[in-house]
């Protein structure tokens, strides 16, 4: 089973503006023992302590269980101390190397993180997983041609994982290349429809935090690309994104031959009056969205 980093979770870029892990800030990062007594005072603790394994005589597959389980309930020093335990139990190296580099990403060690990665390439050349897993710590450093190549590897070894396709269009987005960027986040809805409805599963993580610029321009991309769909509905949503941050929607519209068919839909014309209403602060937020209700299309766009 794999254990990928989808950098676009959930919501994609929108709730995805929460800034990924700093780089600089891992300095601040506690020690594992510090991190675990802190943990270890939440109220949970003492209620799932008392039904822990043996760590000396429980399987590495149950250990390894129990870490994901850990995980899941936000105790992520825990998990990795289970993981560690199933490790030398005799578990799966690149399998637990790859959960607790992971693990360690989300707690924002991304060096750690990518030692681990870089293990289990080395390990398995052929692991999908760890090179779209480095290829996200590499983006998040804000290295993108080393990204770019490792989420071309990940997508060599498995090319019908979505979620590599769209951190690939990511980081191709990143490098204003939006012509690949488009063909890529094309192909991950192509082979997940719900990809940027749905939450980001096991390994999903934050994108470093976009410019207001690149969010306004990523939202009009996402528009063209439902819009290519025949999506009108999610077209609609991402079209408002942009003009709530402020992109010149019509004049980009009026120069695209993907969305200058609707550039005088009054759809369009009344989701960009709202927004320029809302930047002026003469819209509320609420009734902005009140407002957006779809209307019949027109027969002449």
């Amino acid at each position: 089973m794999g254990y990928s980093v989808r950098l676009s979770s959930l919501l994609f870029l929108f709730t995805l503006l929460v800034a990924g892990p700093r780089l600089d800030a891992q300095s601040s990062i506690p020690s594992h023992e510090i991190a675990l007594q802190i943990e270890h005072q939440d109220p949970q603790w003492s209620l799932i302590q008392s039904h822990l394994p043996d760590p000396a005589t429980t399987s590495p597959e149950r250990l390894e269980t129990i870490a994901d389980v850990l995980r899941a309930r936000r105790f992520p020093e825990s998990a990795l101390d289970y993981y560690a335990y199933a490790l030398k139990r005799g578990g799966e190296e690149a399998q637990l190397l790859n959960k607790m580099g992971v693990t360690q990403l989300e707690i924002g060690n991304n060096r750690v993180a990518r030692a681990y990665f870089e293990r289990v390439v080395h390990l398995k050349r052929k692991n999908a997983d760890a090179w779209n897993n480095l290829g996200a710590v590499q983006y998040l450093e804000g290295q993108n041609g080393n990204a770019i190549s490792s989420y071309k590897r990940a997508i060599k070894l498995n090319k019908k994982s979505a979620s590599f396709h769209s951190n690939l269009g990511t980081a191709y987005f990143q490098t204003n290349d939006f012509k690949r960027a488009r063909k890529e986040f094309a192909t991950a809805l192509a082979l997940d429809p719900g990809l940027m409805v749905h939450g980001g599963g096991p390994g999903g993580i934050t994108m470093r935090m976009l410019s207001p610029e690149d969010h306004a321009r990523f939202s009009y991309e996402m528009a063209r690309i439902y819009a290519q769909a025949q999506n009108e509905t999610e077209m609609l949503r991402y079209l408002t994104r942009a003009s709530e941050a402020g992109f010149d929607v019509l004049e980009a519209m009026s120069k695209d031959d993907v969305l200058k068919q609707y550039r005088k839909d009054p759809r369009v014309l009344l989701l960009v009056h709202n927004a320029q209403l809302l930047r002026s602060g003469q819209l509320p937020v609420t009734l902005s969205k009140a407002n957006l209700q779809p209307l019949a299309p027109t027969e002449n766009r």
